[in-house]
């Protein structure tokens, strides 16, 4: 392809500053359409960012002959469908994550890629951010000599939302979301382990619904091995009060260890026998560009995106794996 022409579908939050502007930053791209399932808001969306056509049904979207690329920016139980429909049409896809609803529909949507031929991405953008890639340096320069064990601790804040069936998002609904914000949440930073240790092969976790707010989990336990002899430990819990709550990714090695937060903008920490050293960064603003970035040269066939549809698959085949327990019984 020498230029891309982006269709999205679903122009909700998501797209209005953290990724859909980017696709007109980016050179060589731009955004020809947009879709969303309410007219007058599908409609607002275009006239806000500047988009020549908007649809309301993602098949017109999908066979508009301009569009040659399709991002899909919707909760979970639609990226298969959107995703498999576009790439029959002959349309690469940039699709949100987590990946699918399910596992089982991220390998159908490897096999229509592979039958297709057509290239499937993931937004998993923190694999192309300074800091992360800083933390990344640091592991491949052996600063805190052999990686020995990461541990994550996530606890969040209840909304005043959460408390409320009838205020609640997708976000806790079993059917859209695949689980709860655990899928949500937890898939950006297994996604980012993967990226820096190699896959996880084994994987056990434990979960248990404990606020009682809705019906999914709220509070989750793993543990977990990578292909590269590094262990790891998480946990997670979406119902702790204000105040309590805890962002921290800890990487240990046999000389010092790195610590650094995966969702709120905060210095990396490097913590050796020598002391203390922090490095900060600046992100962009819209925070997906730089995978953007790679996603557009790869379709142009000048570059390659590291964030594919089989890395993925690995995060939602791990998320599987420690919530297992929890959706058997």
């Amino acid at each position: 392809m020498k230029d891309i022409n982006w269709g999205i579908i679903g122009c909700g939050n998501v797209t209005e500053l953290k990724s859909g502007p980017a696709f007109n930053k980016v050179a060589h791209s731009k955004i020809h359409a947009v879709m969303r399932r309410n007219a007058e808001k599908a409609a607002d969306y275009a006239k806000r960012h500047g988009v020549p056509v908007w649809y309301s049904d993602a098949s017109q979207l999908i066979h508009d002959p301009i569009v040659n690329a399709v991002y899909i920016a919707t909760p979970p139980d639609t990226h298969a469908a959107y995703a498999i429909e576009a790439m029959r049409a002959g349309k690469p896809v940039y699709v949100e994550k987590p990946m699918a609803r399910t596992y089982k529909e991220c390998k159908k949507m490897i096999r229509v890629s592979e039958e297709t031929g057509m290239p499937l991405f993931v937004a998993y953008y923190r694999r192309t951010l300074p800091a992360f890639l800083k933390v990344k340096e640091l592991l491949d320069q052996e600063i805190i000599g052999i990686p020995l064990t990461v541990n994550i601790r996530l606890h969040k804040a209840f909304g005043m939302k959460d408390q409320f069936p009838d205020q609640q998002t997708w976000h806790t609904n079993y059917k859209i979301a695949g689980a709860g914000y655990f899928y949500d949440l937890a898939s950006h930073q297994l996604d980012y382990l993967d990226f820096l240790f190699e896959p996880i092969n084994q994987a056990e976790g434990v979960a248990q619904n404990r606020a009682g707010f809705y019906s999914v989990e709220d509070t989750v336990s793993a543990a977990f091995i990578f292909d590269s002899g590094v262990t790891g430990t998480g946990s997670w819990s979406f119902v702790v009060p204000k105040g309590n709550e805890e962002d921290t990714i800890e990487i240990s090695g046999t000389k010092g260890k790195i610590i650094f937060s995966c969702f709120q903008h905060r210095d990396v920490e490097l913590i050796t026998p020598q002391g203390t050293v922090s490095f900060s960064f600046q992100n962009p603003e819209n925070i997906s560009q730089y995978l953007i970035e790679q996603v557009v040269q790869e379709l142009r066939g000048v570059g390659s995106c590291v964030s594919t549809m089989h890395s993925a698959a690995r995060t939602n085949w791990a998320m599987k794996r420690i919530l297992r327990k929890y959706y058997e019984e």
